[in-house]
């Protein structure tokens, strides 16, 4: 049996929360789990946390071979090592010596399930114990003593003639439940490497880092389809435009919390021609305030579930548009059809996550009320006007 460990802890100083954190619109952990999930080489798989909203998340995805093992706080802190938490839950399971575990990275989306594929199948032709990812790098490397470490600087040679060296990326590593126990190690015995293109030498451990691997991302993995230009932006009401807090004043009178940021967002929209509407299930004169000094083109108040899907659609035939120019933001299952339905759906950060599972959804960083529309428009006006 082919087993998979993702360790995910809560702790991240250099990136808070990294390993759900949005990284082209899901959260970054979901890649390799994907990945994995789509390996038919891979029977079980296994994120290590200690982290209650890792878990949501993970579970959010449905993948039918993901389980959370919950692990111990020791094995978690900043100064616990991988091998720590590797060999707790070996020992806390029970698997056969001869069962291989795949020790996978998060830190490392650009890995497909060919990576996997391929690694188990090298580890087996060569039959070798071990195996660990690396990229080729061609850069020519120095010891303090100023002696060169991969070359003759006499003989430079040319980067075309020159084999480079193996570095590892520290994508995934390949060993036997056995060997694991034996030498309390990842790599043991004798070790294959599986080499990766150099573009995956990345691992994110800084800001720096995950900008350039979301470009990497975009560049090589996502699909490159033409962009739909958006022509209209539509909007959920509560946890969207305010922040889902319900309050009243001292005779009972129900208030909104909007944010003035999202009312500039707006604007923007008109000075770019995108028309733009409220959809929400409740109806308040509150809400029609905020519509007329937001100067949306549509208003749609007291509309439940699938009808904010009936009301987007008859927007598109009175636009002479198609659900693929529309863009919709809401964060509650009463809009997961419309946002499963238009051209580009966005969720704040504090959606629910049956919403942020809806696929290709982009999950922004700002919560509802605290400028998550104006995020979500930003991006339209950046990306699809």
């Amino acid at each position: 049996m082919n087993i998979a460990l993702i360790p995910a802890r809560c702790g991240s100083k250099s990136i808070p929360f990294k390993n759900i954190k949005n990284f082209c619109g899901k959260p970054l952990i979901y890649w390799s789990l994907l990945a994995a999930q789509k390996s038919n080489q891979i029977d079980e798989i296994y994120v290590a946390t200690d982290c209650e909203e890792i878990r949501l998340a993970v579970n959010s995805f449905g993948f039918s071979k993901v389980q959370v093992y919950d692990r111990e706080a020791e094995n978690a802190n900043d100064i616990a090592t991988t091998e720590s938490i590797m060999l707790e839950f070996i020992y806390k399971n029970n698997f056969d010596d001869k069962d291989l575990l795949l020790l996978i990275q998060a830190t490392s989306p650009l890995t497909q399930t060919k990576d996997f594929d391929k690694a188990l199948e090298k580890l087996k032709i060569e039959k070798s114990d071990s195996l660990l990812t690396c990229v080729r790098t061609k850069r020519f490397f120095w010891n303090n003593d100023t002696t060169p470490l991969n070359y003759d600087f006499n003989n430079r040679p040319r980067r075309q003639d020159f084999d480079g060296t193996f570095m590892e990326n520290g994508a995934f590593y390949i060993n036997s439940i056995g060997n694991i126990k034996k030498y309390q190690n990842r790599l043991s015995g004798k070790i294959a490497i599986y080499e990766m293109d150099e573009y995956t030498s990345i691992e994110i451990d800084e800001e720096d880092d995950w900008i350039l691997k979301e470009q990497l991302m975009k560049r090589y993995f996502l699909p490159n389809k033409k962009k739909q230009k958006i022509k209209l932006f539509l909007t959920d009401v509560d946890g969207t435009l305010t922040d889902a807090g319900m309050y009243y004043g001292e005779n009972g009178e129900e208030l909104k919390k909007f944010n003035t940021h999202d009312g500039k967002g707006f604007e923007l929209l008109r000075k770019s021609g995108i028309k733009s509407g409220i959809i929400t299930s409740e109806k308040t004169k509150i809400v029609e305030n905020r519509a007329n000094k937001l100067n949306v083109d549509y208003l749609y108040q007291g509309i439940e579930n699938n009808g904010k899907l009936l009301i987007a659609k008859e927007l598109c035939k009175k636009e002479k548009i198609s659900l693929s120019e529309v863009a919709y933001i809401g964060d509650d299952i009463n809009c997961k059809e419309i946002l499963s339905s238009v051209g580009i759906s966005g969720c704040p950060a504090n959606a629910l996550e049956e919403i942020k599972s809806i696929n290709n959804i982009i999950q922004l960083n700002q919560t509802g009320g605290n400028g998550a529309v104006r995020e979500f428009i930003n991006l339209i006006l950046k990306e699809y006007s």
